[in-house]
């Protein structure tokens, strides 16, 4: 089966491919993971894809696109695959549909008043890296990692403000898509709010799995 999961950050998409990827016995594939391995390779695109990311700009469109279709053309996704943060623009949906046939595209709903509980209520540990969350995984001692003892912070990214920021963008990218795959049939809402394992059950019983 090949996917789409469309969703703000916070919505769980991450954690529920995990599953999704044993479920169906499919490939999740984000840009990200695509952009390390082809800079890992150091194929021509890689070179290309390390050159804009080491000037500090974002990869281009055609560039990722000819990332992708790069990926998807390997043996490993024939029988499906996940993708996770492509297509971003409608642009790049349409050069997608030229290489590839999407079966479902997944719209993780989520209300952002819960992302912003979910995201602004982690906390990491600054020595060891570890996650907590003031709401689902405290700490045993406020502010002490239970696992080496160093401080647990609030970074940046988890600020109330930056992850507003973070939804805005979303939005402003992401409405035009869900439109565009509305119209084509293809998209399925789930609701995202509860806990991962009931999302997964809503997801088996959406796609018949």
């Amino acid at each position: 089966m090949k996917l789409i999961f469309l969703g703000p950050p916070g919505a769980g998409k991450g954690t529920l491919a995990v599953k999704v990827v044993e479920l169906l016995n499919i490939q999740q594939i984000s840009t990200g993971a695509i952009f390390r391995s082809a800079v890992s390779a150091g194929s021509p695109l890689g070179l290309k894809v390390k050159a804009i990311m080491d000037s500090g700009k974002l990869v281009d469109d055609e560039t990722t696109i000819e990332l992708v279709k790069e990926r998807l053309a390997q043996d490993d996704v024939q029988k499906g695959y996940i993708l996770d943060g492509f297509p971003r623009t409608i642009p790049q949906a349409e050069a997608l549909a030229k290489f590839s046939t999407v079966e479902k595209v997944i719209n993780f709903d989520i209300p952002d008043s819960l992302v912003l509980q979910r995201l602004g209520g982690r906390r990491v540990c600054r020595k060891c890296g570890y996650n907590f969350h003031v709401i689902f995984n405290k700490p045993a001692e406020e502010g002490v990692c239970d696992h080496c003892g160093g401080e647990i912070y609030i970074r940046d990214d988890d600020r109330q403000e930056a992850i507003q920021k973070r939804l805005e963008v979303y939005r402003a990218q992401t409405a035009p898509l869900v439109n565009y795959y509305r119209e084509k049939k293809l998209l399925l809402d789930i609701d995202a709010s509860p806990l991962v394992d009931e999302v997964l059950v809503i997801f088996k019983k959406a796609l018949g799995v």
